[in-house]
């Protein structure tokens, strides 16, 4: 088994720019407009192949120049596309960002040729899944088909990964078969149906849903790192990185689709998360989503690692996080990897 398969969802993505989201009524003058090819599912496969994983996807796009436009970039990229159906009925989905001038942005997706992703569509594609070392999952697809992909990798002996955006009430079969839950502040929310309004403790909420799934939990938080929660280990918060913000649009899916890929090369799960949120560091410093997604060497370039185990009794750890010469930061940085101690 090796390399990443994804059970991707595409979205042409129509982005306009503006000093702020427009209220209620408003007609708001922005300040450009761009069009980008993205989707979850799709940004997640790019990210997975530039970060060196031999790289499948499964889905559906619109007979349209949408959709032929995401075959010639999968194309480019050298991502598999054998499972990609083209759909006469459908069209290609179309995703509507605004993106303020801070770099935050919200989302309209209309999903039309995803949403006909069906059960047979994933079966047809069963081989890709078996070979496939880690499959990545979101929720842009169908529950069924999303479902029965999860089955099959789970029973392959692949690791399965899901990424539970947007959110959505998830049937609990599913949670037998993920292995490495990758949810935003938000999404874990609502997974552990938190209705203080955001303020128990973001841990207290990780460890709830943790213990519901029994599965890995790496939480993503934006400039407060990425929250670990692995089986049977000290909760590990690895800090993010100081960078200029240019575009948020795909940076989780950056993180994703390193993540997976770093999995699938046979990395620690902790150094798979460092890497990943290297590269969605330099992601958040470009515009767009797949496009945005850096390639592994200028990774390498950004960040070097190096990680201890402490032998004192708390399981203490430390990562060292170094910058080396690179165009998006020329400085050696040095972080401590925060520490709760027995989950307190």
């Amino acid at each position: 088994m090796s390399g990443v398969c994804v059970i991707a969802s595409f979205m042409y993505d129509l982005v306009a720019t503006a000093p702020r989201r427009p209220a209620s009524g408003e007609t708001l003058i922005g300040t450009s407009f761009a069009t980008y090819v993205g989707g979850k599912g799709f940004n997640q496969a790019v990210a997975a192949a530039r970060a060196g994983a031999k790289t499948a996807v499964v889905g559906r796009v619109g007979e349209d120049s949408f959709g032929a436009e995401f075959h010639a970039f999968l194309a480019a990229e050298g991502i598999d596309a054998n499972h990609l159906l083209t759909d006469a009925q459908h069209g290609t989905g179309v995703g509507l960002p605004v993106v303020e001038d801070s770099g935050q942005n919200s989302i309209i997706v209309i999903p039309r040729a995803n949403q006909a992703v069906t059960v047979e569509d994933v079966e047809a594609a069963r081989a890709a899944i078996e070979r496939s070392a880690v499959l990545l999952l979101q929720l842009e697809l169908p529950e069924a088909p999303t479902v029965h992909a999860a089955r099959i990798a789970h029973e392959a002996g692949a690791t399965v990964v899901l990424n539970p955006a947007p959110f959505a009430a998830l049937p609990a079969e599913i949670r037998a078969y993920v292995d490495v839950l990758v949810p935003n502040e938000g999404e874990l929310r609502g997974l552990a149906g938190d209705g203080s309004g955001g303020r128990a403790p973001v841990l207290a909420v990780a460890e709830a849903v943790q213990s519901e799934w029994d599965c890995t939990l790496v939480v993503t938080l934006g400039e407060e790192g990425v929250l670990v929660l692995d089986l049977d280990v000290d909760p590990v918060t690895v800090p993010a990185h100081v960078v200029d913000v240019v575009d948020t649009i795909g940076a989780g899916d950056t993180f994703c689709g390193n993540l997976g890929a770093r999995l699938a090369a046979g990395d620690s799960l902790i150094d798979a998360v460092t890497y990943g949120n290297a590269a969605a560091a330099i992601a958040v410093t470009r515009h767009g989503g797949a496009p945005a997604a850096p390639r592994s060497d200028e990774v390498d370039v950004f960040v070097r690692t190096e990680f201890f185990a402490d032998s004192g009794g708390i399981g203490k750890r430390r990562l060292t996080l170094m910058a080396r010469e690179n165009p998006i930061r020329r400085a050696v940085l040095q972080h401590k990897i925060k520490i709760f101690p027995n989950g307190e």
